[in-house]
């Protein structure tokens, strides 16, 4: 299981290192896993695409917390995102969690956010959950990845500057990108 260190550091270093790591969670008995193929970094106040971009919220307070815990929230009145908290305390910085590909005991598609916390069960009762432990937590690569690639983050052209960061990475020898690389 992937341990509170990883997740107590940079935001664009644990969203590029999650690339091949495994989600896993263990429900009714039973376990579903994916492996982490597309993430996206949101880090800090002055990150206009980021949530915490105008301070702290009801909807936003568990990315102002402890690294290390999920901070799903609901989009479009009907899809839930993962994101993984990250930094220190008090330091608002999540990474989400934008495609798997399925694994054990997931069926549905999961390349895109709400398709993957859909198929995974994920919803707002995970949010604040510790991901380091079970039911829900990351296993470590279990083989390496080859090349992960940067490019600019998904559908925040609203932020201005902030919209062509390259803070969203992937594996670019996966088929279950949420968006295809050019």
């Amino acid at each position: 299981m992937l341990d509170l260190a990883f997740f107590d550091r940079r935001t664009l270093a644990v969203a590029r290192d999650l690339i091949g790591c495994l989600l896993v969670y263990r429900v009714d008995g039973r376990q579903r896993q994916g492996r982490i193929v597309e993430t996206e970094a949101y880090d800090g106040f002055s990150d206009a695409a980021s949530h915490a971009h105008r301070g702290m919220t009801p909807r936003n307070a568990v990315m102002f917390g402890p690294p290390g815990h999920a901070y799903v929230y609901l989009i479009y009145g009907m899809y839930n995102c993962l994101n993984l908290v990250t930094r220190e305390e008090g330091y608002p910085a999540a990474v989400l969690i934008r495609a798997l590909e399925p694994m054990e005991g997931v069926s549905g598609a999961c390349h895109g956010p709400g398709r993957l916390t859909r198929a995974m069960g994920i919803d707002r009762r995970h949010d604040g959950l510790s991901v380091v432990e079970p039911p829900l937590y990351l296993e470590p690569r279990p083989r390496p990845v080859r090349r992960v690639v940067r490019t600019p983050r998904i559908n925040v052209d609203y932020a201005g500057i902030w919209a062509d960061k390259p803070w969203r990475f992937v594996d670019p020898q996966s088929r279950h990108l949420s968006v295809k690389l050019r």
